[in-house]
């Protein structure tokens, strides 16, 4: 994974950097996380070539190799299940997780309807990747304030155009 550009981020917006690249890193299995705002805007990746040009090459697996896929991916789901909890009548979602012949996609409530989903291989351990996003969510989501998600977002955008700060 390469590390997304930090500089010139608030040290909250840099710890969420710190954190996402920690649960890629750390766990094997993952192949890419995204949190996305409860709007379905992507806010941090571990994808940095998430933009129009990295979409054409496509990998063996996964969401195109990138995190805007993803990122749309987690936002359909996390609406999908919200609703389904509604119509039930059982309260929020907490976490939700797909297993599939060759991968798994986990999708975690963050804070104000936020989301962070992750990609996983068909060899990643389901439980030691939902641990450790449930600790990324319990150290994240209380910093994870409507200012950070909105610097987070310009930063995704700067990225995307290729602007620097």
């Amino acid at each position: 994974m390469t590390a997304p550009t930090t500089y010139g981020l608030s040290s909250e917006a840099r710890n969420l950097h710190w954190l996402l690249t920690n649960l890629v890193e750390e766990v094997p299995g993952i192949q890419s996380v995204a949190v996305v705002s409860s709007d379905g805007l992507l806010l941090l990746s571990s994808d940095p070539a998430h933009t129009e040009q990295s979409r054409t090459a496509r990998p063996a697996k996964g969401p195109r190799g990138s995190s805007a896929d993803l990122a749309t991916i987690v936002s359909g789901i996390g609406s999908l299940t919200v609703g389904a909890a509604r119509l039930l009548e059982y309260g929020g979602v907490k976490h939700t997780m797909v297993a599939m012949d060759e991968g798994s996609l986990f999708v975690m409530s963050i804070s104000d309807g936020s989301l962070l989903g992750v990609h996983g291989s068909a060899a990643c351990d389901m439980s030691v990747v939902a641990y450790h996003m449930a600790l990324f969510v319990g150290r994240a989501g209380h910093v994870l304030t409507p200012e950070l998600r909105s610097e987070l977002r310009k930063s995704m955008e700067a990225e995307s155009t290729g602007s620097t700060r």
